[in-house]
Parts: C-alpha cells; sequence; structure tokens
C-alpha cells in the first residue's frame, strides 16, 4: 500500500468514528430520535449523507444526495452559513414546502452548520418530537451549535494531518441511536486482551451461551464458537479490527446454533484514533429474545407479532407473524423487513414505517401477499381457494427504541366488480380491488404527496429545460419509470424537448411529425386522452409497424393541455411489465396538466428571454474604443438562474484626449432591466463624450434615471483615465470598489469614497478621487455578480478576487511580473478568462457578470 493510501485510509478510519460519535453525542443532548451529519462530495455542489443515526438508510435513500442550491433545509444550513431551526411541521412547510411534502409527519429538526476555522465541511442534523414554542428549541440549538463547532475543529486538524480534503462519496454510515432504556433480554460481558490472547467472560455470559461447567470460552477461537459457530470467522475478523481502532459501527447480528438472533457489540475502553499497537476489546453479548416464557404466550396469540429496531432490522416474530410473512423465524430475525420478505411491495409500507419512525402515532395499512411468493423449505403458504393474494393488515407502534407491529389476516368477503379496461390502455388495472382486498389506494401515501412535491418543484422551474428536469428528478422516480421524453407543439408538428433513458438516436424520426401521424404520442394529444400500454406487445398491437426501443416493457403516453390549449405530449417508459391502477392514472393525468400549465409558462418565458436577449446584445458595446498606450478587455457573463439577462454592463469611450472606463448594474433582471440599462449607457457615453468631470456624469445619469422613473436603481464606477500620464480620477455610486495590481504583482483594494446608488436621491454627491495607473499595471472594474455569493460576505469575495487578480496576472510559472513588459506575460484577455473562468463552470449562477481590464504599455502600440 502507498504512503498515501496508507494515510487516506487511517484518515478513514479516524473520521468514521468521530462523526458517529458526535451524531450519537447529540441525541442524547438534544433528546432526539434521529440524527446525522451530510457532508461535502467530491462533485461539486453536492452534499452526500456520512452518518444516519436512529433511522433505517434504505427508507430515506431519496435524502442521501443534496444539492447546496435546492430549497432544503440542509442545503440553506450549508450554502448560507446559518442555523436552521423547524420546531414543528407547520413551521417546516411554511418555510420548505417540497421538504414537507415528501415527509409530511409531526416532526421537529434542527441543522447546524459544520465550519473549520474558514471551511464549512457540512451540516450536523437532528430530528426531534416537535414543539409548539420555538423557544423550547433554543437551549437545544445552543447545544448542537458547541457540538458543531467541535466537529468543525476536528475535521480541520485531519486535513491539516496531511491527508487529503474531507469528503464523502459513498452511501451513509446507518448506527444505532443511544438507547433510552437498558436493552432488553439477556447478556454477558467479556474483555479480550490481545498481548496475552486471553478472554474473560461473567458468568452471565456463561449462562447465555450454555457453557457447561469445566468448560472455558478463554480464547478467540472458544469464544467465537461458542457465540455462533456459523459466524465464527466474522467475529474474529471484528475483534481483531476493534482492537486496533476500527471497531464496527453497528452491533453484528450473528445466529446462535437454533436459528435465535444475538448482537454482538464490541469497542475500546478508550475512544481514540486507529493504533498499530492492538489494545484491549471489551464487548457485550446480547440475546434479545423475550425469553422462552414470553414466546409461549406471544404464540397464543391470534395475531402476528413482531419488532423492529430503528435501523428496520426484525429483532423479534412470534410463530404467527413468521408464518404470515411466509419465513421461518430464524430467517427472519436480525434482517430488514423488505430484505427478507421480497413479494413485500416497499411502495406499500415505507411511507407507514417513515411515519412511525418519525411521529409518536401509529400507523395502520393493508398489503397484498402473492398466493405462491417463491416459498423456500420450511415456508407455510397462505391458500386462497379463490385463486387471488391474500391480504393482511399491519400496524405499527412506535416506541423509543423498537417499533411494535402486528399483522393479521384482512381479507374481505364482498367482491367488488373490476372496472372495465379502456381502449390502447391495458387489462384489469395492478393493484385494483381484488375480490380479497380492501379498496385500493390505501397501501401507500406516496400517490397523496407525491403530486404535491411535482407541483411545488414545478413553481420554481421557469425555463421548458428546468420544467423537463423537474420531470425527469420527480416524477419518473415516484413511478418508478426509466424513459422520458417531452415534445411540445409548434405550427401543427411535435418536436422534442427533452429525452432521457431512449437509446441513442431511437427518437429521431418521430422529430417534427404532423398532427395527422397516427403515433400514440399524437394521438394522445389531439384526443386529449392518455393512453396505458401495460407491455410493448400490446402497444405493438394497438398501432402495427411502429419502431419500438424495447421489446420488454410498458409505456404511458399524457397529453399535455394547459386550459383546453394543447401544448404538447409525454411519454414515460418502465422497463418490465406492469399495470397502471385507476389511482395511478387519475394521478398522472393530473400531473400532466400540471407539466402542461408549467411548459406553456416556460415557452413564454424562453419567448421574453430570446427578446431581452437580443435586446441586451444590441445594448452591449459591440467593440471598446482603443488608444495606442491602453489596452482594455471586456467580459460578460449572463446569469442562469430565472431569467437569464439583466442589466449589467461595461464600455470604454473616448473622452477628449483621454479614455472614459465604465461599469454599471442595474437592480433585476429581464426586459426592463435590459432597456433601463441601454437608457442609462447612451447618457453616459453622452456625458463621456462630452468629456464632462466623473463627479458631472454620474450626477447627470442620477437625475436621468430619476426622471425616467422606472422603479429600479443603478449602480455605476466612471473613471477619466489619461493615457500619456496615467492620472485618473474616479467617481462611484454604490458600486464595488476597484482593484489596482501594480507591476511588481501587489494587488490592493482601491479605497474610493462613493455617492448612493443612481434613481434615489436627486441631491446625491459623487466626490472624486484621483489616483495613477503605472504602465503593467492592470486596473480591474466588477459587478457584485463576480464577487457575491449568498451567506458570503461580498468582503471576502471581493478578497478573493484580489487574490487571483494577483495570481492570474503573473506570466506562466512566474509569482509576479505584468503582461506586455516581460517575454512570456500573460495576455489582458487571458486574465480576464482566468477571473471569469470559475464562474463560467457554476450550473446555476443567479446573477449577471460584467469585468473590464485596462492596463497601460511602457511604450505605444506601433500603427499598423
Amino acid at each position: 500500500m502507498t504512503g498515501r493510501a496508507e494515510h487516506e485510509t487511517r484518515t478513514s478510519g479516524r473520521l468514521d468514528p468521530l462523526l458517529i460519535g458526535i451524531t450519537r453525542e447529540a441525541i442524547s443532548a438534544v433528546g432526539g430520535f434521529a440524527g446525522g451529519v451530510y457532508l461535502r462530495s467530491g462533485t461539486p455542489r453536492l452534499l452526500r449523507l456520512a452518518v444516519l443515526s436512529g433511522l433505517p438508510g434504505p427508507l430515506f435513500r431519496p435524502w442521501w444526495r443534496m444539492h447546496v442550491d435546492r430549497r432544503f433545509p440542509v442545503a440553506d444550513a450549508y450554502r448560507l452559513g446559518v442555523q436552521v431551526v423547524l420546531p414543528d411541521a407547520t413551521e417546516t412547510m411554511r418555510r420548505y414546502p417540497q421538504f414537507a411534502a415528501g415527509l409530511p409527519f409531526q416532526f421537529g429538526s434542527l441543522y447546524v452548520p459544520v465550519v473549520g476555522r474558514s471551511t464549512t465541511y457540512g451540516v450536523l442534523t437532528l430530528l426531534r418530537p416537535s414543539v409548539s414554542d420555538t423557544t423550547e428549541v433554543l437551549p437545544d440549538r445552543d447545544r448542537m451549535a458547541q457540538l458543531a463547532e467541535d466537529l468543525g475543529e476536528a475535521l480541520w486538524d485531519l486535513e491539516q494531518d496531511g491527508g487529503p480534503d474531507v469528503a464523502w462519496d459513498g452511501e451513509p454510515l446507518c448506527v444505532r441511536p443511544p438507547t433510552t432504556q437498558p436493552p432488553a433480554g439477556r447478556m454477558g460481558r467479556f474483555t479480550w486482551d490481545p498481548a496475552s490472547g486471553v478472554v474473560t467472560a461473567d458468568s452471565r455470559l456463561h449462562a447465555l451461551l450454555g457453557v457447561p461447567p469445566g468448560e472455558s470460552t478463554d480464547t478467540p477461537e472458544a469464544l467465537a464458537d461458542a457465540v455462533a459457530a456459523a459466524d465464527a470467522q466474522e467475529i474474529l475478523t471484528a475483534l481483531r479490527e476493534t482492537s486496533v481502532g476500527r471497531p464496527p459501527p453497528l452491533p453484528l447480528p450473528v445466529h446462535a446454533a437454533d436459528g435465535g438472533l444475538r448482537l454482538l457489540e464490541l469497542w475500546t475502553p478508550e475512544e481514540t484514533a486507529e493504533s498499530p499497537e492492538p489494545r484491549a476489546v471489551r464487548g457485550l453479548v446480547l440475546d434479545p429474545d423475550i425469553g422462552s416464557a414470553g414466546d409461549g404466550a406471544a404464540d397464543l396469540l391470534p395475531e402476528g407479532v413482531f419488532c423492529l429496531d430503528r435501523l428496520g432490522l426484525i429483532v423479534y416474530a412470534n410463530e404467527r407473524a413468521a408464518r404470515l410473512l411466509g419465513r421461518p423465524r430464524a430467517r427472519l430475525l436480525g434482517r430488514s423487513l423488505g430484505e427478507e420478505v421480497p413479494w413485500l411491495d416497499p411502495s406499500a409500507y415505507e411511507d407507514h414505517l417513515r411515519e412511525a419512525l418519525l411521529s409518536s402515532h401509529p400507523a395502520h395499512f393493508h398489503v397484498v401477499r402473492p398466493l405462491q411468493p417463491g416459498l423456500q423449505p420450511g415456508e407455510e403458504p397462505c391458500p386462497d381457494p379463490r385463486g387471488g393474494g391474500d391480504w393482511l393488515a399491519l400496524s405499527v407502534y412506535p416506541g423509543p427504541d423498537i417499533l411494535t407491529c402486528t399483522i393479521v389476516s384482512a381479507n374481505r368477503v364482498a367482491d367488488p366488480v373490476p372496472e372495465p379496461a379502456r381502449p390502447h390502455e391495458g387489462g384489469t388495472p395492478a393493484g385494483a380491488p381484488g375480490p380479497d382486498g380492501p379498496a385500493a389506494g390505501v397501501s401507500s401515501m406516496a400517490p397523496l404527496y407525491r403530486p404535491i412535491v411535482l407541483a411545488i418543484a414545478l413553481t420554481e422551474a421557469v425555463t421548458a429545460r428546468q420544467v423537463s428536469a423537474v420531470v425527469m428528478q420527480e416524477l419518473l422516480p415516484a413511478f418508478g419509470g426509466r424513459r422520458l421524453a417531452i415534445y411540445l407543439l409548434q405550427d401543427r408538428h411535435l418536436y422534442l424537448a427533452w429525452e432521457s433513458g431512449f437509446p441513442q438516436g431511437f427518437l429521431a424520426p418521430f422529430e417534427g411529425v404532423g398532427l395527422d401521424a397516427r403515433l400514440p404520442g399524437v394521438e394522445t394529444l389531439t384526443s386529449g386522452r392518455p393512453l396505458f400500454f401495460e407491455s410493448m406487445q400490446q402497444l405493438a398491437t394497438a398501432y402495427p409497424g411502429i419502431p419500438l426501443d424495447a421489446t420488454e416493457g410498458s409505456r404511458a403516453f399524457l397529453p399535455l393541455i394547459a386550459s383546453g390549449r394543447p401544448v404538447g405530449s409525454c411519454i414515460l417508459g418502465f422497463d418490465g411489465p406492469r399495470g397502471f391502477s385507476t389511482e395511478e392514472r387519475t394521478v398522472l393525468t393530473a400531473l400532466a396538466g400540471l407539466i402542461a400549465h408549467a411548459m406553456e409558462k416556460a415557452q413564454r418565458y424562453d419567448s421574453e428571454a430570446a427578446l431581452a436577449r437580443g435586446l441586451q446584445q444590441a445594448l452591449l458595446p459591440r467593440r471598446l474604443s482603443a488608444h495606442p498606450q491602453v489596452e482594455t478587455v471586456g467580459r460578460y457573463l449572463p446569469g442562469t438562474q430565472g431569467m437569464d439577462v439583466g442589466g449589467d454592463w461595461y464600455d470604454v469611450v473616448e473622452s477628449g484626449d483621454g479614455l472614459a472606463l465604465v461599469i454599471g448594474d442595474v437592480q433585476g433582471h429581464g426586459v426592463q432591466a435590459a432597456a433601463t440599462m441601454g437608457q442609462l449607457r447612451s447618457a453616459v457615453r453622452a456625458f463621456a463624450l462630452g468629456d464632462r468631470p466623473p463627479d458631472e456624469v454620474m450626477s447627470g445619469t442620477n437625475h436621468l434615471l430619476i426622471d425616467l422613473d422606472p422603479g429600479l436603481f443603478a449602480s455605476c464606477c466612471y473613471i477619466r483615465l489619461d493615457p500619456l500620464t496615467g492620472l485618473a480620477r474616479v467617481a462611484r455610486a454604490g458600486h464595488p470598489p476597484p482593484i489596482l495590481r501594480h507591476p511588481d504583482g501587489r494587488t490592493h483594494v482601491l479605497d474610493i469614497p462613493g455617492g448612493v446608488v443612481l434613481g434615489v436621491d436627486p441631491q446625491a454627491h459623487y466626490p472624486v478621487t484621483d489616483l495613477r495607473l503605472d504602465p503593467g499595471a492592470i486596473l480591474a472594474l466588477y459587478t457584485d455578480g463576480l464577487v457575491e455569493q449568498p451567506g458570503v460576505d461580498i468582503d471576502e469575495g471581493i478578497t478573493a478576487l484580489r487574490v487571483a487578480l494577483a495570481r492570474a496576472g503573473a506570466p506562466a510559472g512566474r509569482p509576479g511580473g505584468h503582461p506586455g513588459n516581460r517575454p512570456g506575460g500573460r495576455s489582458l484577455a487571458g486574465v480576464a478568462d482566468r477571473l471569469t473562468a470559475k464562474a463560467r463552470h457554476v450550473a446555476d449562477r443567479p446573477d449577471d457578470i460584467a469585468l473590464l481590464l485596462a492596463t497601460r504599455r511602457s511604450e505605444p502600440r506601433p500603427n499598423g
């Protein structure tokens, strides 16, 4: 193993127990029932859940990844560097409706950024019972803040130890929370000294393991065989790993010879980092079984009873529960419900289990078990003479450490009449009421809140591309889809706006098809009726000769119609054959209407944005005025979040025998901001061409903006430069200060007194400051989009730009120097590109960016 790999392994070994320890301490200190830590990942602007304590990880998979720009409490805490306190579900819904719609349960939560020195590593989160008064949460928030601060310092120390940056790119560690009471069941303790190889066990452990008098468990091998002979090797490996500081994060579930579940927990007396020297290991063996007497009583109950811990593992099941679930009891213990009972559809119980874990309310629901779910030897069928499935009623009763579940048969006597199939829509809807089942729709809460989640997300989507991305991110996962295509109507033809999951080039022949074509994507729009095909064969039968992208699968074609106006059509593809229940058809049809309205709004927006972009491009200078002794370079980047056009501008204007350097920023975005920018730019050019002093230019432009009364204000920085002497006179109206890079590489932010922004005060005064631009120096003017980030002081952004200018202005491979005066100096255009490179790669840039650089040459540029 290389030194680098060894260090990364060592860092990981120190990181895991650190995160687990802080999470458990937070749960204990605040009285929560679950918590976790999100860390930054190797993917820019993406957080990953590193540790989850008190909740089953797979059950909360949709929240494992979190983009920092999403409107979620974790993202806000990280991005803005603020604590987010949500005392109850009402406040959560008010502030974060999309998050609340995904977890519509009664609980409170806290989110505290984890910061080490000046580095934000992630967010410490805690889930707790809801409270009505926010002040009740304040002491808990302070304790969380202290723990987050301790964690941040520890992570910073880890990085300073010469290792890689602290980041998390794997699945979360799912660990048990601190128990609120001693564990039930029999248990015994032991200690293993690696130096002597001796295991010392107490009498309770001998009794638990049934060790006869005279026999011993004084070696690791003997202990492992006595605890669980079938899992002995795993136990020995865990003992060795624990002795060098790598204990398992979870108690190990192992099975005794009779199949009973046992839990093995290991730790070292000192909570220290990894060490090459083995240390003493302490252990606890727990038999969580309630005992033979309790077993006998539970087996007499007419209903099945089983218990889950807070990680979703089955820790107890009576014989009746095992029979109804169709698995021997020995196979259930220590395993997750979904893992060991494969016929149990996760959508039928996951929402209810989440509710029981996150709130104190019992959950009641129904599931259907197939008649023959692929029984293994020793498993019993649930016979049903009528040939359908067997409906089971489940109830989950939450507790602080254990969830108690009951399960009983819930077959119905009445035979509801099945809904007839519609043309092109398949046969009997999957999941529809059968002769033995409760009414459809009681098995999952997902259809209730998935439309809400999609609707909320669509309100935040502005462009057609954003709408399509929301459909792919929110709609497809909700229904298990793998393929998506969205066509929009234009001039009585359908054009592809978005596709995902289809083979490359498959959709090309359908581009621009007319409304007279006999295709399901066309007919769903012209008829206004959704079309559902439960198999590809069904699709091929309904449309003979239609090209198919797969031999297996199912398809849904949805019309996009907004207020009676056709917008386009949406195609959902599923990998395997599947039915569409009445409820799913209704929900998908309703969602198609939401998508159509969002897409229609997006099309109007795109048209306005195109107009604004054209207007803005027409108003920005095509070329900058030149002078033999001055070089200037400008850059403009439109915002990519929301309306991607704004009021930023720059200009270079001949002013007498000198040059005027101008940069400005009109508040807001859209056509109005762009139009106002054009008017201001024209006014400043007129004043500059007349060689008016900088303060008069600012005052005259200020009065013009007030007279126009567009309801907007603007910032501006105006510099009149004498190219021969380098004398510059500066006036500033609420704009970020210029940055000057000297020829020797030193940079500093210019202290330029300024007046208020333009368009506010007709009596505003704009003082003038003189400075000198030496040959080879670089003067940088910029708008706030280049230096401002949410939650970060703008001064930090200006400092970062100053440092970047110092580096970017140096010749390649040298720390100092100035362009144009040394061989190999970086061109001014290259400097501008380097200063804006990072911003160009920001996918969701909220503001426009304008940059103007100017430098004086030592000698005039020769003509020709």
